[in-house]
């Protein structure tokens, strides 16, 4: 056995159903633990999401006593740095498939720091699942069946002893990242998320087949968060669900996961460019007044609103309605995707680039398994059928609630719907579907 090996965390900010973490401590006497901080990265963050983190940081420091080193800097520095001070030259890490972190790793391979990657963020990696022919799948359906099809190993339990080196208080520098003033974010960690799990599995995963579209209840899962920053593996998830259709629904959304991941890992340019390249050639606005009044909630649709609200206030939307913004986005205001994605990016804290950027893509009608470019949801009609009683209006946006009902998703019907100073609608949809119908019109040919 080496007599101490450096565990680096990345995205697995956890110590259950870990393998590169028991790897590691089979392999040595002792852990030394870190999270390097690609400050980089951090700035390009929102505020949200490096609270989000700096919390989870702090639950993971607290599962191991008080004993993971934090360091802001250069990976191949930072490395070096420990592996001179605590003599090893072993890195355990679990592997990456994003395109910003394939990228890191083969530049710190390339310094001849050897990482041993056991295991990945995924129940099944991305590049596993394949076509008889061998050839990555461009179709959700087929790749579910196939993913199914393959299987994921059972979860693992969190080491029954794990020795971590000693560190002095100087050693533990965490990122003094507050939650922004007014905003409200969910617990971090592994413990939350485990408790979040429970709860979800003991209240809302049998109904999950029929009230994950309804956005004024906490009818999704929320787990997220916790996925992204591996707070939780998508096996634990796996292991806990049955055939019931709440629970095969909730299978097919951790697969379509998964099956995004597999897409960027194998067109890596689609992270900020378009899968389907046709797209580029549209015509498109350059975003001004409009663009800012939906990043603020001021739209005029007050689903659109609310969610765009629950956005910034709380770092997270219920993913019925990012579908309902991204619609509005491009095919209303005709904007180009990636002005949305980005305006994601910086406020979610869920925020994972292949699920972000190609679930943009699908309702932008330019992306793999894509819904069709025509097909544009309706703001009004989708606050009716799934904020039926307009509940989730009138949480995010006070100044409709004085508006009863369904009637609040069309304030401009009513005599005093605009007496608490709620903005006018910025466009008309109808108008505006025909525009993106007739854009369309101009590349098909």
């Amino acid at each position: 056995m080496n007599e101490r090996a450096i565990f680096w965390f990345r995205r697995d900010l956890r110590l259950g159903d870990n393998p590169a973490l028991l790897a590691a401590n089979a392999e040595s006497d002792e852990i030394v633990p870190v999270f390097i901080m690609d400050m980089d990265i951090a700035n390009r963050a929102g505020d949200h999401r490096r609270a989000y983190l700096a919390a989870s940081l702090r639950a993971l420091d607290e599962s191991l006593k008080g004993r993971l080193k934090v360091i802001a800097g250069d990976p191949i520095e930072a490395l070096q740095g420990l592996m001179k001070e605590y003599g090893t030259t072993s890195v355990h890490v679990s592997a990456d498939f994003a395109p910003y972190g394939i990228a890191r790793d083969a530049r710190v391979e390339a310094s001849g720091i050897v990482l041993t990657k056991t295991g990945s963020p995924y129940a099944v990696a991305p590049g596993r699942v394949r076509k008889s022919d061998d050839t990555p799948y461009k179709v959700y359906t087929p790749f579910f069946k196939a993913w199914v099809t393959h299987g994921w190993r059972a979860p693992v339990s969190a080491p029954k002893k794990i020795a971590v080196v000693e560190i002095k208080d100087s050693e533990r520098a965490f990122p003094q990242w507050d939650i922004p003033e007014g905003v409200v974010l969910p617990p971090a960690g592994e413990k939350a998320a485990l408790k979040r799990w429970k709860h979800f599995q003991e209240t809302e995963l049998d109904e999950y087949d029929s009230q994950r579209n309804l956005a004024a209840i906490d009818g999704t899962s929320k787990m997220s968060p916790h996925l992204r920053w591996g707070e939780i593996h998508p096996r634990t998830l796996l292991a806990g669900l049955g055939s019931e259709p709440g629970h095969e629904v909730f299978r097919k959304e951790i697969a379509w996961r998964e099956f995004y991941a597999d897409v960027l890992h194998h067109n890596p340019h689609t992270s900020r460019d378009y899968y389907a390249p046709r797209f580029a050639n549209m015509r498109y606005d350059k975003p001004g007044d409009k663009f800012q009044s939906w990043c603020a909630g001021k739209t005029g649709y007050p689903f659109v609103d609310a969610a765009m609200r629950q956005l910034v206030q709380e770092g997270w939307m219920h993913n019925r309605t990012r579908m309902v913004v991204a619609s509005f986005l491009v095919k209303d205001l005709h904007l180009e995707w990636q002005h949305g994605a980005n305006f994601f990016m910086k406020y979610l804290i869920d925020n994972d680039v292949a699920s972000n950027s190609h679930g943009w893509q699908w309702t932008a009608g330019c992306g793999t398994d894509a819904s069709p470019y025509y097909r544009i949801f309706n703001p009004v009609e989708q606050g009716k059928r799934f904020d039926e009683d307009g509940a989730y209006v009138r949480k995010y946006v006070p100044e409709l609630a004085h508006i009863g009902g369904v009637a609040v998703h069309e304030p401009w019907l009513d005599a005093h719907g605009y007496s608490g100073g709620y903005p006018q609608r910025i466009v008309d949809h109808a108008l505006e579907r025909h525009e993106s119908l007739a854009r369309l019109a101009e590349i098909k040919v």
